[in-house]
């Protein structure tokens, strides 16, 4: 047995073998039915007959590309047959330019701290699937400000502020400062350090001030350094915040008739681990490629029949991606992705239509992120 998902080792495909298998992708996506060789010779662009067509289901079954679900002498792709025509068969065309210009003027629309949410809806309208979208990283983020609050005797709230995106806060504890007017210098002194750069760009410039005030270790401005790398060395794990669109459009789908179905789907999404290990591993790998994962490549029962089309934003090109000015770029700078966003759907999926779409709004996230 091939390992899941993954193409058999060794085996080359015909042209006559690799046009059958794109026409029973093509009657499944269409019927969500097992395909007759009655319905595939009308999809064939050349003329087969159904004897060379049955023999030809023979062979990708064998091959473990398709299969017949039941006692129908109909044939649907196998999930290994679906990664076989997404990686090597499928010609995902450019989105139509009526369509790019609907989706350019939705974007125009939505303000620029509401993108994310506005755009996992979007995906699910346009798509009929389930949109979602990862907020931006504050590590990815050009930041615009920072506030300190003293909240007590020892405690202090601290504000980021992003260009775009939520503002982060959290709580420190046993900070020695107790004046808010010398809170406030330090933020001015910080803010002067902050606005316009990333998190990591961040570190790297305080860090160098900081080693050269080491004779100054007491001065307001090597106690507001001092004070900076605590704030900005910190991890932030507000930032991974997962937006899903509306289900509805989602349960019209024939794969989920079945109500225990729905609820095992449900709560594997619901708390998002699975969903966001996959989408986090987009980010982790500095990738700006789009990915397709087919339900049995996720290990989770629930999503088995499910596959997720999804694209980064904000990616090496984007000027959120990390301070280029004339600072030396520190080694912990990223030119990654800020985000992630794409569909949840049955693997049943139009993949032609919904890969160019899904691409193209990334696309519009990121320059409206950067506007």
């Amino acid at each position: 047995m091939p390992p899941k998902s993954q193409r058999p080792t060794g085996i080359v495909l015909s042209e006559r073998q690799r046009m059958v298998l794109r026409a029973v992708v093509a009657a499944y996506v269409a019927e969500a039915a097992p395909a007759s060789s009655a319905t595939i010779s009308h999809l064939l662009a050349v003329p087969l007959s159904s004897a060379s067509i049955r023999n030809t289901f023979a062979e990708l079954s064998r091959y473990g590309l398709i299969e017949k679900p039941h006692s129908s002498a109909g044939r649907v792709p196998t999930a290994v047959g679906l990664r076989e025509f997404l990686d090597h068969l499928l010609e995902a065309p450019e989105l139509a330019e009526y369509e790019r210009r609907a989706l350019q003027t939705s974007f125009d629309q939505f303000d620029a701290g509401a993108v994310i949410e506005a755009t996992s809806q979007l995906l699910c309208e346009r798509t009929r699937l389930l949109g979602f979208a990862l907020a931006p990283r504050i590590e990815r983020m050009v930041l615009r400000h920072v506030s300190l609050v003293r909240m007590g005797r020892d405690k202090l709230l601290v504000v980021l502020v992003p260009q775009t995106g939520p503002v982060q806060q959290q709580l420190i504890d046993e900070v020695e400062v107790t004046d808010q007017a010398e809170l406030d210098r330090m933020a001015a002194s910080l803010n002067e350090r902050v606005a316009g750069r990333t998190l990591p760009v961040v570190r790297a410039l305080l860090t160098r001030e900081l080693l050269a005030l080491r004779s100054e270790a007491r001065s307001l401005l090597a106690r507001s350094l001092a004070l900076g790398l605590r704030v900005f060395g910190r991890t932030h794990p507000v930032d991974s915040g997962l937006v899903l669109s509306s289900w509805t459009e989602l349960l019209r789908q024939p794969e989920f008739d079945d109500p225990d179905r729905v609820r095992g789907l449900l709560a594997a999404l619901e708390t998002s681990e699975r969903l966001l290990e996959v989408v986090g591993r987009m980010l982790d790998g500095e990738t700006d490629a789009l990915s397709i994962s087919l339900g049995e490549e996720l290990d989770e029962p629930a999503l088995r029949q499910c596959a997720i089309v999804a694209i980064p934003y904000g990616g090496s090109g984007h000027p959120y991606a990390g301070a280029k000015e004339s600072l030396n770029r520190s080694s912990e700078a990223t030119d990654g992705p800020m985000g992630v966003l794409g569909v949840i759907g049955p693997s049943r999926m139009d993949y032609a239509r919904i890969i160019p779409l899904v691409s193209y709004c990334s696309q519009l996230v990121t320059e409206k992120l950067s506007a």
